[in-house]
């Protein structure tokens, strides 16, 4: 697979990237004291267009594909992981429309998506089951034109903010999960429809997420994506096609957190001369440098091999499922190592918060757990095999 980056790719990484140093870098950590959602980052990537960098070109985006995306993601999230994901759940919540919505439903929807004047949330996880799918237990009844939504669902980013959430929900409990699921865009003020709590976050915390509770929510049937019973299929290949965008903000916590430690290093002095030129932090950072490398390269492939996939409802192969689940969970448990070493490498000035490499590594941690946890990661690699 070829993915030497394009003339318009490196472009984009080149703009970012100085997008990410400028405007994103220099309020990462007052954020994430505050730990509320900042529109005025909504805004930033609105203006540079980044919304809509995977969106097709005849709904409003810029068509540039899933290596485009990622690599906006990893420059965003070497300054702060919670406006990398900004566009990541973007993607997250528009997918599901992307993948299996009818041309009316595209229409409707994914143009303001796309420009990033609506944002959008994806709404699997319950209460009482994330991984284990089969207890999912919020419910949608058909009655007449419409279906009927019972349940609550948790650590829903952007829950609280999106104006489209696409829902996972059981339509017949009689029924095998797999069997009889169904995907509904719910827009935000439908009666029935609330916010509840909202988390305290390790990491990620200037990211909202929040609790949705349903109660008789009334959504018409045509808010329905595909056909009745088929979305457990929908969810399995939104997060098939979701997995690089969290390796791609894993990886760029890693390199961040790798360029400030590096950089640290070489200015710190101990015992008559700067750190980097003791072979015991030399060390480090020669092993932080190759494993984030290491996972670039296998995203890269990653979003190569998907990059000309046309997003619809098709069958993915063995291969594409392993180097989804591959990427996020390399991408994720190097950032965890990386931005601990990176503490290590700061010593007393790295668990202090007035240094990013703590927030950094507070962050990493979410990218093992959330779109699938890297235990589940591996059972789906290992039954690809």
């Amino acid at each position: 697979m070829q993915y030497e980056l394009t003339e318009e790719q490196l472009l984009l990484q080149t703009t970012v990237r100085r997008l990410a140093k400028d405007k994103v870098s220099p309020g990462a950590t007052a954020r994430d004291e505050s730990e509320e959602f900042d529109w005025n980052m909504v805004e930033l990537l609105r203006e540079n267009g980044l919304y809509g960098t995977d969106f097709p070109e005849i709904h409003g985006g810029s068509d540039a594909g899933m290596l485009a995306l990622c690599l906006a993601i990893e420059e965003l999230s070497k300054a702060d992981a919670s406006t990398g994901l900004l566009i990541a759940d973007q993607e997250l919540g528009a997918l599901p429309i992307l993948l299996a919505g009818n041309e009316s439903q595209k229409q409707k929807y994914l143009p303001k998506l796309a420009s990033g004047e609506h944002l959008a949330a994806f709404a699997l996880t319950e209460p009482a089951a994330g991984s284990d799918v089969a207890q999912l237990r919020c419910r949608a009844k058909k009655d007449g034109d419409s279906y009927v939504l019972n349940g609550n669902k948790n650590f829903i980013t952007n829950g609280g903010v999106a104006e489209i959430i696409t829902v996972y929900t059981v339509i017949d409990p009689e029924k095998p999960t797999h069997r009889n699921a169904g995907v509904f865009v719910v827009e935000k003020g439908t009666p029935g429809f609330s916010v509840g709590h909202k988390e305290k976050k390790m990491g990620i915390r200037s990211s909202e997420t929040v609790e949705l509770i349903f109660d008789d929510c009334r959504v018409p049937a045509e808010n329905l994506l595909g056909e009745p019973g088929l979305g457990f299929q929908v969810m399995m290949k939104t997060l098939d096609f979701s997995r690089p965008a969290v390796a791609a903000q894993a990886l760029g916590i890693s390199a961040g957190a790798l360029e400030y430690a590096v950089a640290y290093a070489k200015e710190r002095q101990s015992f008559g001369k700067p750190i980097i030129e003791h072979q015991g932090i030399a060390f480090k950072l020669a092993n932080m440098a190759m494993r984030t490398e290491a996972a670039r390269q296998l995203l890269y492939k990653t979003c190569a091999m998907f990059q000309e996939l046309p997003k619809d409802m098709s069958r993915l192969s063995a291969e594409l499922l392993r180097m989804s689940s591959m990427s996020k969970c390399v991408c994720s448990d190097v950032a965890m190592w990386v931005t601990t070493e990176a503490v290590q490498v700061l010593g007393g000035y790295g668990y202090s918060r007035d240094y990013p490499v703590e927030r950094m590594m507070r962050d990493a941690k979410i990218t093992q757990i959330y779109e699938g946890t890297n235990e589940i990661q591996r059972l789906v690699i290992a039954r690809t095999l």
